[in-house]
């Protein structure tokens, strides 16, 4: 009679079956994970990221395919974070913000001190405010 030599912390399925390598939440989908999706439910916002570092139990792990094709329901807003490693392409938007900036800042000191100087509890430094974007009086002045 032979005796059986597997220990009892052998398993009996075959290592390659379960890997390291985080995959895809979706159904059906084998491929390695790229993103990680994040719901705010308060914010009615979908936050697709960078892999997270760890896989938590709130959040899904998608593939590329899955990632770029991702859709949120109606009234939802999906934030898409770059990811630190990917060399940022400049957009449309960030040109028009930058000559916005420039035209602002070569205008005469007395229009633009006009039309910041009305608001009260303005930046003492800062003279002018386009958008998200302001014209700071330089310390030197």
């Amino acid at each position: 009679m032979r005796e059986c030599r597997r220990g009892p912390l052998k398993s009996a399925v075959p290592s390659n079956v379960v890997s390291p390598v985080r995959r895809c939440s979706r159904t059906a989908c084998g491929r390695p994970a790229v993103a990680t999706l994040t719901y705010v439910y308060a914010d009615s916002t979908a936050v697709l990221g960078p892999l997270a570092t760890y896989a938590e139990p709130h959040c899904y792990d998608l593939c590329a395919e899955h990632s770029e094709r991702l859709t949120a329901p109606r009234g939802w807003e999906v934030v898409r974070l770059l990811d630190s490693s990917a060399p940022a392409r400049p957009s449309g938007d960030d040109l028009e913000a930058l000559a916005n900036a420039v035209r602002e800042a070569a205008r005469p000191q007395g229009r633009a001190a006009g039309a910041g100087g009305g608001r009260r509890g303005a930046d003492p430094m800062e003279v002018a405010r386009r958008g998200h974007l302001r014209v700071l009086r330089s310390p030197d002045s």
